[in-house]
């Protein structure tokens, strides 16, 4: 669990190096080529067999995956990785929360909003579309998480999320191409992209599987919660973005609001 997060965050600052050639947009395109050629393999899906219902969940689970990447790059190339990662990470604490009426969650579910506060507080250079890429990219992860338990419920096995990762991958495919003729990568530009695909798509996807077949779905969603902090740790690092102190408060915030949330299992149904 611990090497699919470092490689997912890790992945998407190497990505940083690419933007300036190719863009947000070129990053998202090859990483989504990626993600379909490893998912397509793995899945196998028997498109032949699909049913009309299953056709439309699969196309929309297709467009919140195009949708996510690219607003959550966008967003990182604006705002940086760790407060873009951490605003993402709302999308599956408010899946969490929704239906519940615990008072630890809505104790939660307000510290939450509160450190959301904190990190967009207005100042003079506040980037409000960046705010806005990443909580649109907080909207598609919630809602990727929704389709993709209806995908995974309607079809067998991977071919649900395969598909739909096939067909992002080949609506980006005029976008990669339009990008990478009008902006030729250098050999370099090209393998951090190539890079950033393998780290965050590939290896997170493969190591989660090898995991879940360890450890409870339970135990997966509240190790995760750990991602925003991560993804800050390795801005610091890798790409020297500095967060006052304010804002390290509210990603500790939001952090721990996801992990008692993980960490309080759901009431069983009477």
């Amino acid at each position: 669990m611990l090497a699919g997060a470092l490689s997912s965050q890790s992945g998407a600052s190497i990505a940083t190096f690419a933007f300036p050639a190719i863009g947000p947009a070129g990053v998202v395109a090859v990483r989504q080529w990626v993600a379909a050629i490893v998912l397509w393999c793995i899945g196998r899906p028997k498109l032949r067999n699909f049913t009309a219902a299953q056709w439309r969940l699969v196309l929309g689970l297709a467009l919140v995956f195009a949708a996510m990447n690219l607003s959550l790059y966008m967003a990182i190339d604006r705002i940086g990785l760790g407060l873009a990662v951490t605003l993402e990470f709302l999308g599956p604490l408010t899946i969490a929360l929704i239906g519940s009426r615990r008072v630890v969650n809505m104790v939660c579910a307000v510290s939450a909003a509160a450190a959301v506060l904190l990190l967009v507080r207005p100042t003079p250079s506040t980037d409000y579309l960046g705010i806005g890429l990443a909580l649109l990219a907080a909207v598609c992860w919630g809602s990727y998480i929704m389709l993709n338990r209806a995908v995974g419920a309607s079809l067998p096995g991977l071919e649900g999320t395969a598909a739909a990762a096939g067909i992002s991958g080949m609506l980006y495919l005029p976008v990669g191409i339009w990008v990478l003729w009008h902006h030729p990568p250098s050999p370099a530009v090209l393998g951090y992209a190539l890079a950033a695909g393998v780290l965050s798509s590939a290896v997170p996807f493969l190591v989660d599987l090898l995991a879940l077949r360890r450890v409870s779905a339970h135990s997966f969603g509240m190790f995760m919660s750990i991602s925003p902090v991560i993804a800050a740790l390795i801005g610091l690092v890798v790409l020297g973005e500095r967060l006052d102190s304010l804002a390290w408060l509210a990603i500790i915030v939001i952090v721990s609001a996801n992990s008692v949330v993980a960490a309080v299992p759901p009431r069983r149904a009477a």
